[in-house]
């Protein structure tokens, strides 16, 4: 569950709010050296946030600049690489409502998927336990405790993905 709860964090932290953030790009792959390799861009570079409005993309191999700009454009997450010299600058427009409206489903759907897959670890846990009381490895108390010992942590993770979700609806909402 921890692991669901980590990929959850890192798909909503890549939705994008009003301000720049280094989460909108850093796991954007990109074609590099004539198509040989696929690369995180955070592999490929220092991201660093000059403003509220504006992220700096400073490649440490100088002579991949074009592609990484390539790669941003055609990742199409609605923002605009330009090069300037040999640092890639990503100026974040401002938000209008029907993007927030659209970034709001987006969360949600990543919402539900997450809790989702938690109800799925669940699930598998209480056939396993299910399979050891038949076997007559548990005893009908440790069979109910342990299903309820399940539940209480399937909804701490639930309740710790609706709380993320609502700080990131927050973030979205800002003007």
């Amino acid at each position: 569950m921890n692991e669901v709860l980590d990929l959850v964090v890192s798909e909503i932290a890549s939705i994008r709010t009003g301000g720049a953030s280094s989460a909108l790009v850093g796991d954007l792959e990109v074609t590099v050296y004539g198509g040989q390799q696929k690369l995180k861009l955070n592999e490929l570079a220092t991201i660093t946030i000059r403003d509220p409005r504006t992220i700096l993309v400073d490649p440490w191999d100088k002579s991949i600049v074009g592609e990484i700009k390539k790669g941003i454009l055609s990742a199409n997450v609605g923002i605009n690489p330009s090069v300037d010299g040999e640092i890639i600058r990503i100026s974040i427009p401002p938000m209008t409502s029907e993007d927030r409206q659209k970034f709001t489903r987006l969360l949600s759907a990543k919402i539900e998927n997450g809790k989702i897959m938690i109800r799925q670890i669940r699930g598998d846990a209480m056939r396993d336990i299910k399979r050891l009381f038949e076997e007559k490895e548990l005893s009908e108390d440790e069979k109910f405790g342990r299903e309820k010992l399940i539940q209480e942590i399937t909804d701490e993770f639930t309740d710790k993905i609706v709380d993320i979700g609502k700080k990131k609806e927050e973030e979205l909402m800002q003007i």
